[in-house]
């Protein structure tokens, strides 16, 4: 018992060596805002999912609901967890910023284009096959179809995501210029034929690449250096928020800004103007905390958990539906669990998830442990832990500009 009392202080001790360590390796002039709310957009996306996801087991077969069916008042949830638009406002300003850097270094946009994207997609290869593996498994061993579709369909969900991302990133070099307003225009050009003159609903996947494009400009327009007075911060958040709140109470526009099982309209899926405006309120708030979060990122221990995030940030984006899934069947043994195989009609069932969710995340940090190498390649001994931390605070000003591109 003395043994374990006295070896508590001794790990906190070497976990705060470690954070100290990783601090003092991050070049100073690293924007570590950048970092942070990149880290925090990928954490809302997943505890988003993970609270609004439910598979329901119901007579051998499991089939997808959401609290947000049965209880609509919960639709503030998806406003506070649905932050993709911060992660392309991160994304727009990251390329926009390493292309320019590329560029005068004499990088050739194949070889810049290859290095951003190598990182994006070799983590996909390793959920395609295993899920391919499992699809076929369960087929084979009597599981039913609507099953493994359901299961399928949640874990490759996240690729279009990518793929969006991954086409705007390639076509970063034409939309460094690109002003935001010319997207937007798009997406209340597209809302207006579909909504208010009876459209074909087809019509709305136009906003698929034009409703990304707003934040992705956005972050453009933040290497440009024009969003650095709070004066655009507060002008995003507060006109984002008031035409969002205009288009939800007057205009029809649904409230939650995911999709809900059932609904004749979805926010997400493809985006509508609704969502664009609400990521644009999202963008506006990001920008005003960039000050705030530079200044919390001082601190090791905050700034350690970020940077460990960001160099799995594909793994966990990639792996987290998995993770919600691997936990739900294997639930599956002890019988029909609350919160994990129930209907989400309560807050019987919330509380239920709330509990669940350390669990989620313990089934994703195995793996993260497991698949993490293919997004950061393979670990040599003697390795420093990334790219991030690669460098010593005396490192030349050549190797720290490489780490600014990490």
């Amino acid at each position: 018992m003395r043994q374990t009392a006295h070896s508590i202080p001794q790990a906190a001790h070497g976990i705060r060596q470690a954070a100290e360590r990783i601090d003092a390796v991050t070049p100073p002039e690293r924007d570590r805002a950048v970092d942070a709310l990149r880290a925090f957009a990928i954490l809302g996306v997943v505890l988003g999912h993970w609270l609004v996801t439910a598979l329901v087991s119901d007579g051998g077969t499991l089939h997808t609901a959401s609290p947000l069916q049965r209880m609509p008042w919960l639709a503030p949830i998806s406003w506070v967890f649905q932050t993709l638009a911060v992660f392309f406002l991160v994304g727009g300003h990251v390329a926009t910023r390493g292309y320019t850097s590329a560029r005068a270094r004499g990088t050739t946009y194949p070889q810049w284009l290859k290095s951003r994207l190598a990182r994006l997609f070799k983590p996909v290869a390793a959920v395609l096959a295993l899920w391919a593996v499992a699809a076929t498994a369960l087929l084979l061993t009597g599981a039913p179809f609507g099953t493994v579709r359901t299961l399928v369909k949640l874990a490759l969900s996240p690729m279009w995501f990518l793929l969006v991302f991954g086409v705007l990133t390639a076509a970063t070099p034409l939309l460094r210029r690109l002003h935001p307003l010319w997207p937007l225009a798009v997406v209340v050009h597209v809302d207006l034929v579909r909504f208010g003159f009876g459209g074909p609903d087809w019509l709305g996947w136009v906003n698929l690449a034009a409703g990304w494009l707003v934040p992705y400009t956005l972050g453009a327009a933040w290497t440009r250096g024009e969003l650095e007075g709070r004066r655009a911060g507060w002008l995003l958040l507060g006109g984002g928020a008031v035409v969002t709140a205009v288009l939800v109470g007057w205009a029809g526009y649904p409230a939650s800004m995911v999709g809900v099982p059932g609904a004749q309209v979805s926010n997400l899926n493809p985006p509508t103007l609704a969502a664009v405006t609400f990521g644009l309120a999202q963008c506006g708030g990001a920008l005003l905390l960039r000050d705030r979060l530079r200044r919390g990122m001082r601190r090791p221990s905050a700034w350690a958990a970020v940077a460990l995030v960001n160099l799995s940030a594909m793994t966990i984006f990639l792996w987290h539906q998995t993770a919600l899934m691997a936990t739900t069947a294997t639930g599956l043994a002890a019988g029909r669990l609350p919160g994990l195989h129930t209907v989400p009609d309560g807050l019987g069932w919330v509380a239920a998830r709330l509990a669940w969710l350390p669990v989620f995340a313990l089934v994703l940090a195995v793996c993260r442990a497991a698949f993490r190498s293919l997004e950061q390649g393979p670990r040599r001994a003697g390795d420093r832990p990334s790219r991030v931390i690669r460098v010593h605070r005396r490192a030349t000003p050549a190797a720290a500009k490489e780490v600014r591109r990490a």
